[in-house]
């Protein structure tokens, strides 16, 4: 399983940017998919989780109403829609998978797969 990340970049506060990860290597219907994000000195943090049928979804409180996951299967692609950026959503931003349904989708714990990264710099 192969994910790769793109769209990531600098932006001002309040400005959006719209990150995806497209996977290769999947052999079956049935997947999670989330982002996480790490900023420096941080731990890794869940940003947001969702099925590969396109809900549920999940969010992390502090981007919640800002974010948005969506997901199209027929292109292997995973979004990650974000608005009204601020200086605290810098971070480097990953996307991960995992089969089945996460008990805790906010744990990185639970996702096998993971892309290496794209950075988001919020000034």
């Amino acid at each position: 399983v192969q994910l790769v990340e793109s769209g990531g970049g600098s932006v001002q506060a309040g400005g959006s940017l719209r990150l995806s990860c497209v996977a290769s290597g999947f052999t079956y219907s049935t997947h999670y998919m989330a982002w996480f994000r790490r900023a420096p000195g941080k731990e890794r943090e869940g940003v947001a989780s969702i099925y590969s049928g396109g809900s549920p979804t999940y969010y992390a409180d502090s981007v919640k109403g800002r974010f948005t996951i969506s997901i199209d299967n027929a292109q292997n692609t995973v979004w990650l829609h974000m608005n009204s950026l601020k200086p605290v959503d810098t971070a480097m931003y990953y996307c991960t998978a995992r089969l089945g349904r996460p008990v805790r989708w906010y744990s990185p714990r639970e996702y096998a797969y993971w892309g290496q990264g794209t950075q988001v710099t919020v000034s």
